[in-house]
């Protein structure tokens, strides 16, 4: 019984340890919330927002989950004021729909900046600083007071979310971000250019791979196990 209680204890202290790092992980706010000192300001254009949508404030984002099961997600980040030099590192909010990068020293900002963003609505800019890509990817461009608002991102992609001339063919067009789309495979097709038809053949790629780690496990297992001294 004392050889099975010395087994089981590092099994519980590992647990133990796992359990505190995840707890100690989901309290942890996303590092892009503290970009900058201070909090969301009540009366600020993301701070109206996150009231509006029965959000949390924490740190310089707004937080909200979609179900009660799910969770939280950024849906308002406020940079604004936070003597901003260039802006990246912003994928935490990828899933933001308001960002303000108001009131900060902004030379130049790439459209690769907001790759993924496809929930972004509204972005408030210094007034040099031009919509991630460009105009054209809002529905309303207005400048006021020395900012730029980018409001309603057009879908790159046709209306319609059938075929696209952007993608080749057999595959769909999906929104990207700002100027961005993706294209993934239609039904029944996979491949290089989504030129194969028919289903994935996932046995004939994944049954070697799996055979080969099984061998390579049992080899490695009877080697070692030869230099395990007997008790």
């Amino acid at each position: 019984m004392k050889a099975g209680c010395n087994q089981l204890k590092p099994a519980v202290v590992v647990l133990i340890v796992e359990l505190c790092f995840c707890a100690s992980y989901q309290l942890k706010e996303p590092q892009v919330c503290e970009l900058c000192s201070g909090a969301v300001l009540n009366g600020s254009a993301v701070g109206r927002f996150c009231s509006s949508s029965a959000g949390r404030i924490e740190g310089r984002c707004c937080l909200s989950r979609d179900n009660t099961s799910d969770p939280e997600r950024i849906i308002g980040l406020d940079l604004s004021k936070c003597s901003l030099t260039h802006v990246n590192g912003l994928l935490e909010a990828s899933r933001a729909i308001m960002i303000d990068l108001s009131l900060n020293p902004i030379v130049n900002i790439s459209d690769a900046a907001f790759q993924g963003f496809i929930e972004l609505n509204v972005i408030i800019l210094p007034e040099n600083i031009h919509c991630p890509g460009g105009n054209a990817s809002w529905e309303k461009v207005q400048v006021n007071e020395g900012n730029r608002y980018c409001k309603g991102q057009i879908d790159s992609c046709n209306q319609s979310g059938q075929l696209s001339i952007n993608c080749p063919e057999n595959s769909l067009c999906g929104p990207y971000g700002p100027s961005f789309f993706e294209c993934s495979c239609a039904d029944n097709f996979h491949g290089y250019k989504c030129l194969r038809k028919g289903e994935f053949p996932g046995l004939l790629v994944f049954g070697p791979l799996g055979a080969v780690t099984v061998m390579m496990s049992l080899l490695l297992w009877v080697t070692q196990r030869r230099k395990v001294k007997p008790l």
